[in-house]
């Protein structure tokens, strides 16, 4: 079984990101989406919202998992037979550090990295711009899915 591990912080999780998944839910037997815990970084959503908003938007996807992670991808991966780890890219600007990450990870443990561009109607949709447009009452419909629509609202109202 062809096994590939899709790593992020998914904070919130994008139509872009999804649009990833799906394409390498092809190419692959299994995707796990791994949801990083990453305590030194301040995300909008704890990591358990995170991966239960992943696990709403992929509940349709019966090749497609969702699992938390802390430590070295490589060593996810490994726990879980994989030899695969894909990542999605926006623009020439995402290249350069995810090279060098898949080159990384490839040297500490023979994991090869798939590059997945993003659909160009979500090039330009990344987490961050989502959650600042969205802290300003912005419209972000479209970009994200309706649960993740949702949860940025009940999450951002207070702040307005």
């Amino acid at each position: 079984m062809r096994t590939a591990v899709y790593p992020g912080s998914f904070d919130p999780v994008t139509n872009g990101h999804l649009d990833v998944v799906a394409r390498a839910a092809t190419l692959f037997d299994e995707v796990v989406v791994a949801v990083l815990v990453n305590a030194a970084k301040s995300t909008l959503f704890s990591v358990e919202e995170r991966r239960d908003l992943l696990r709403t938007c992929l509940d349709d996807r019966p090749n497609v998992t969702v699992e938390t992670f802390d430590g070295l991808v490589v060593d996810f991966c490994a726990a879980r037979g994989s030899a695969w780890i894909v990542k999605g890219f926006r623009a020439v600007s995402d290249v350069d550090y995810e090279l060098q990450m898949a080159r990384m990870n490839s040297r500490l443990a023979g994991v090869e990295t798939v590059f997945v561009p993003s659909a160009p109607e979500y090039s330009f949709v990344a987490s961050t711009l989502i959650k600042e447009v969205a802290a300003y009452g912005g419209d972000v419909s479209g970009l994200v899915p309706p649960s993740v629509l949702a949860a940025l609202e009940r999450r951002l109202a207070p702040r307005r």
